[in-house]
């Protein structure tokens, strides 16, 4: 089957939910597009949550994607916590912050009841997950208002764990992706595997419909993964330097260098794997680190040094997320990447 058909959309294209560097805005335009938008909402807190559901709810009739989160909540040790930011004490030193004044906290809420009393108003009618499923009375009230569920496999098992535990569709996530890696049964990333490599392992596997993600970024890549079997695809990276995306300047000016072309896994932005451009914290600290905590506190001690650097014009402590496929990326507005990129499309270039 293919996407336009089970979501109702006009594009078999999927704009990726990438938490920090989007809102509403984004997800409106390619929705309007005829492709599913999508809004991450594991950073906003309630109120926040309700304004940018109410902002999809006037600027689309169309249908669009809302994105959580479901890990399970680990509190690192006092012990763990000491040795990363006895690790930045330098960059503290450096960029003249106090290092007492680093929040606390982890930022990054999982899926919960709460939750869903906030968005079932809205009824939204696709909400996706990274990091597995919520709990199964959690699903079954996403489902209970008519929502499709998405999730992302980054392995065949996965993938088969997700479609036994009620997902509508799998997002086949393949190592090239950008951001954050969707696994949640085991964190070997050895274990995973590109995207052309895992995508037909995985269309094999399940019988639910599957969608492409990961270092696809135009029509020839569109192209291909349906040839494999996709009944779509889901794309991030090449949105971030669309007009309505919240890219920061020191982000987009990476996209736009040589240094776009280097990517790594690394965790030192947040406690779990996640693909970006590398910068000097990669380049020093890691880019994987044994002295990083859990998922997500990594986030409150790096963020004085990314915000200070950022003020300084440099994105030296910053996730600079990006795929491994940033070649064919452009300045161009999202409805007309949109178009661009979607299968009947595929004459439509830009440049």
């Amino acid at each position: 089957m293919r996407i336009r058909d089970l979501l109702g959309i006009e594009h078999d294209i999927l704009q990726a939910p990438m938490a920090g560097v989007q809102g509403s805005r984004l997800a409106v335009a390619v929705s309007n597009a005829g492709g599913l938008g999508a809004l991450p909402c594991a950073m906003l807190g309630p109120d926040a949550l309700r304004r940018e559901l109410e902002a999809l709810r006037s600027g689309t009739s169309r249908p669009f994607n809302v994105n959580f989160f479901c890990h399970t909540p680990v509190t690192p040790s006092a012990a763990e916590e000491a040795r990363f930011r006895e690790k930045l004490a330098p960059y503290y030193e450096e960029l003249g912050i106090d290092p007492n004044l680093a929040p606390a906290g982890a930022g990054r809420a999982p899926f919960t009841h709460d939750v869903a009393d906030i968005i079932a108003a809205f009824a939204p009618p696709v909400v996706s997950f990274h990091f597995g499923l919520p709990t199964a009375d959690l699903l079954a009230r996403v489902k209970g208002w008519g929502a499709k569920v998405l999730s992302s496999a980054t392995t065949v098992e996965e993938a088969r764990w997700l479609e036994a535990h009620g997902a509508d569709v799998i997002i086949a996530q393949g190592l090239e992706a950008g951001g954050h890696r969707g696994h949640f049964l085991r964190a070997d990333v050895t274990e995973q595997m590109g995207t052309f490599a895992l995508l037909p392992q995985i269309v094999d596997a399940v019988k639910v419909p599957v969608i492409a993600a990961g270092g696809i970024a135009d029509a020839r890549g569109v192209r291909a993964a349906m040839a494999l079997g996709a009944a779509g695809v889901q794309i991030g990276t090449a949105y971030l330097l669309c007009p309505e995306a919240d890219t920061s300047a020191v982000h987009r000016a990476a996209l736009k260098s040589a240094a776009r072309h280097h990517t790594a896994l690394t965790n030192l932005f947040s406690g779990r794997p996640a693909r970006g451009i590398v910068n000097r914290l990669m380049r020093e600290l890691g880019p994987m680190s044994p002295d990083a905590p859990p998922f997500p506190w990594v986030v409150a001690a790096v963020a004085p040094l990314r915000a200070q650097a950022e003020r300084n014009g440099s994105g030296d402590f910053s996730p600079l997320w990006a795929g491994q496929n940033t070649s064919t990326i452009a300045e161009v507005d999202a409805a007309t990447l949109t178009r661009a990129l979607a299968p009947l499309d595929a004459h439509r270039e830009i440049g």
